[in-house]
Order: C-alpha cells, then structure tokens, then sequence
C-alpha cells in the first residue's frame, strides 16, 4: 500500500465528506449496480454487441 494512501485517509477523518456528497456517490454506484443487473438478467440488445475482428481487420 502506497503512503500517500494513508496521508489521504488521515485528511478524510479530519475533514470527513458531506452527507449531500455521500448521498451522490453512493447514489451513482447503486445506478450503476442497476444497469449491470438488468444487463445481466435481460441481456444487451444486438445492435450494442460488438463484433469480433479476425486478424486482417475485417468482420467474420
């Protein structure tokens, strides 16, 4: 673990977050939880899939 890791965390206690920024952060991540689940349970349409290049560049 880097030291600065602990400079950071020591800064972070001493002058902690606001609630309205923990609400955004923790917010975005429960967005983010959300799509991943419907993309796993339903799936991802096909014009989104990527398609696979072979070595020369062109689709198979």
């Amino acid at each position: 673990m880097n030291p600065m890791w602990l400079v950071r965390a020591k800064r972070w206690s001493q002058n902690p977050p606001s609630a309205k920024r923990i609400k955004l952060v923790f917010s975005i991540v429960l967005a983010c939880l959300i799509l991943v689940g419907i993309e796993k349970t339903i799936g991802v349409p096909d014009w989104m899939q990527h398609d696979r290049l072979s070595r020369g560049g062109i689709p198979r």
